[in-house]
Formats: structure tokens, sequence, C-alpha cells
């Protein structure tokens, strides 16, 4: 069998400076790049901002996003340590990519980033190897050009069918991907799905134990404990005082990955009949439960089949974020004139509630400008009541 240099690279660097190994070739963490700006901002500058993005395993604020900033105030006990907490429920990579200028960056320099979207782009979005390297590494492209100085660490955590492939000593697809990005960019990543079937193993800590999907206390302490055993090694002053920049790679790995990117004012497309502008709330769309999450969020929404909508952009793929309750329908999409090809707003878990997530209408398209029209299919998707479209932004990657 094949084994390139940079797999070896991977396993080599996983076994200097994580624990044991399971499934031969998949680390518990691979430790990439150091925390010494991190160091260096709680233990000179007494000061640091820890900002963490993900779906709601970060959103559970009483989980690693308070315990790893606790564990930093335990060890810098003279450091003020901020925390931004931009986990959002059911939200996957390519959503981070769209929202993290405004949810992270924007609150100010970031010197310790902690994502975490792995479950979210396997179980909710289902995204293909493709789609979830250009959703990730679109979030640490921005964070990178925005903060250089941030330290990273990017966490996959925990669903059965993961753990599972794991075990098997398989990797998942939205893990794969990811740390095809971590490697990439060389940050230093934990793998808890690989450190909870070694811990099984062991006669450790079990999946039972850990909680769910969304982990229990014991879950949370167990998972926050492996990130600082991955991290504290790598926590000390570097070789060069002061911050010191990290270098990125020449080229992304994905040259069309969701960087960087800008949001349309919905307000300034144009639309034919059959749509409303209105905040969200549980009153402006259909039977189903709302989320208060998005309360008073702007919205366009439509229940008529053939509404249109016209787009007219400088960019390279042009994505929405919506609501997809149970009477959401298809957006049929033209570029430049093209062929109509449907996207499909209703998911699997629209039955009830009305599902957020991001849709990529056009992808790949040439760098300029483009045209795209949408209208809203005639026919229902499979277990949809209706033939809805509601959209709360458009974004483009530029």
């Amino acid at each position: 069998m094949a084994f390139s240099l940079s797999r070896l690279a991977l396993v080599l660097a996983g076994t200097a400076l994580c624990g044991p190994l399971w499934g031969a070739e998949i680390p518990e963490w691979v430790g990439r790049t150091g925390f010494a700006n991190l160091h260096h901002r709680c233990a000179v500058d007494k000061k640091a901002h820890v900002a963490f993005l993900g779906g709601s395993i970060t959103q559970n604020g009483s989980g690693h996003v308070t315990m790893l900033p606790d564990w930093l105030r335990e060890r810098y006990p003279d450091a003020e340590i901020t925390v931004t907490n931009a986990g959002l429920s059911s939200t996957c990579s390519v959503t981070g990519a769209f929202r993290v200028a405004k949810d992270v960056l924007a609150q100010g320099p970031v010197d310790l980033f902690v994502v975490e979207f792995a479950v979210n782009d396997d179980q909710d979005a289902a995204h293909d190897r493709d789609t979830a390297i250009r959703g990730m590494e679109g979030i640490i492209r921005q964070v990178r050009s925005a903060h250089p100085a941030a330290d990273i660490l990017m966490v996959h955590f925990i669903n059965p069918g993961m753990l599972e492939k794991v075990t098997a000593g398989e990797w998942p697809v939205s893990i794969a991907a990811h740390e095809a990005v971590a490697e990439h960019w060389k940050i230093t990543s934990v793998n808890l799905c690989a450190a909870l079937a070694a811990s099984t193993k062991s006669g450790g800590m079990t999946w039972e134990t850990y909680g769910g999907v969304h982990p229990g206390k014991e879950g949370y302490r167990w998972a926050t404990d492996v990130m600082i055993r991955a991290m504290e090694p790598l926590l000390k002053a570097g070789d060069t005082p002061g911050l010191v920049e990290h270098q990125g790679p020449e080229a992304p790995l994905d040259p069309t990955s969701y960087a960087p990117v800008r949001s349309i004012d919905l307000q300034q497309i144009s639309w034919l009949g059959g749509w409303t502008f209105a905040p969200a709330s549980a009153k402006t769309v259909s039977a189903g439960s709302f989320r208060k999450d998005y309360e008073g969020w702007p919205m366009l929404r439509t229940t008529e089949p053939g509404a249109m909508l016209y787009v007219d952009f400088v960019g390279r793929a042009l994505t929405a974020f919506v609501l997809a309750g149970p009477d959401a329908g298809t957006l049929e999409v033209s570029v430049d004139g093209g062929a109509w090809r449907p996207v499909t707003l209703f998911h699997a878990f629209s039955n009830q509630l009305h599902y957020p997530r991001s849709v990529v209408l056009a992808d790949g398209l040439s760098a300029g400008f483009h045209q795209i029209a949408l209208r809203t299919a005639e026919a229902s998707p499979p277990g949809s009541t209706g033939t809805a479209a509601a959209i709360l932004k458009l974004a483009i990657v530029e």
C-alpha cells in the first residue's frame, strides 16, 4: 500500500505529541503549531480573548466554552480572559464560513480560536469531502487573514456513526476533510472520536458516560481535558519574543474554499411579487417550531410556486442561509441565463422545525460579474407540505 510522505508526517506528528493511537493511523490529537502567542498574551500582556465557533455543542456555554477558559485562568491567575461564544445550533462549516467575520472577528483581536464542525458537517449537513474542506478552510483563511497572530485549535466532537467508523480504523468524511485543512494550515487538532475509542478500549470513558452527541457535564469535562492535554506541551514561550504572525501556506488547499465572503443586503436584490420582507418570528413562518435564535432577523419569504428573485454580483459562488420548515420547497437556479438547476431546501429535520441551514446556490463560477435568477419550484419535495422559501441571508464568495 502506498504511504505518502505527508501521511507519514501526520502519523509521526501524532505519535510524538499525543497519547496512544487508535486504528493505527488515527491520532487522538496532532500538535502542528504551538500556542506561544496565547502564552505571551496571558503571561506577559495579562489579557487574552478566546473565541469559539461551532454548532450546538459549542452554543451550550456550560461545556468546553467555559471549561477551557477556566483552565487558562487557573494557569494564568493574573490574566483577564474574555470569551466569545459564537456557537449556533444545527449550523455547519459552510454557515460558519459566512458568519465568522461578523460573529467572531468583529469582536476584536482573537488570541485563541477554537472551532468545531465535524459533527454537524456529518449528521446535519451531510457534506461531501470537498464541501467540508471549502467550509472549514474558508473559516481558517478568514481568521488567519484578519488576525494572523491568533493561535487556533480545531476539535472534532463525536456522534455514534463517526465513533463507530473511527473504532474500526476508518476516517469519517468530515473529520478527514477538516484534518486535511488542519494539516495544510499547520493547525493543532484534537480528534475526540479517536480519544473516546481508545478510552473505551482501555476501560475509561464510554459513550454512555460521555452523554451523547451533546455531552453531559462529565462528557464535556473529559473532552476539555483531552484538549488541555493536547495544548499543554505547546503552551509555552516561542523562540522569538512577543507575538509572531503565523505564516499560511503559499496557496489554499482548495482555491474555491469559502473566503473571502460578503453578505448581500436582502433589500438590495430584485423580486417579482409573491415575496414578503419582514422580521423572522413564529408569526411570520408557517406551523412548526421556531428557534428564538433567529427572532428579528430580516427574512425574505414566499409560499408561492414560481416566485422570482434576481441577484447580480461579482464573485465565485452564491449561498443562502434559510429556515427550512415543514412547508419548505425547492429553489430553481439559473446562472447567467443558463439552464435551471434545483436546490432542495426541505431537510430531514424540517418536519416539525424551521431548520436553519446553508445551501449553495451557485459554485465554481469564474471570477467576475454574474446574474442569477431564483424561482420557487411548482412541486413540493418529498415529505414537504408546500413550496415555501424563507431566506435569512444571501452571501457571495469573492
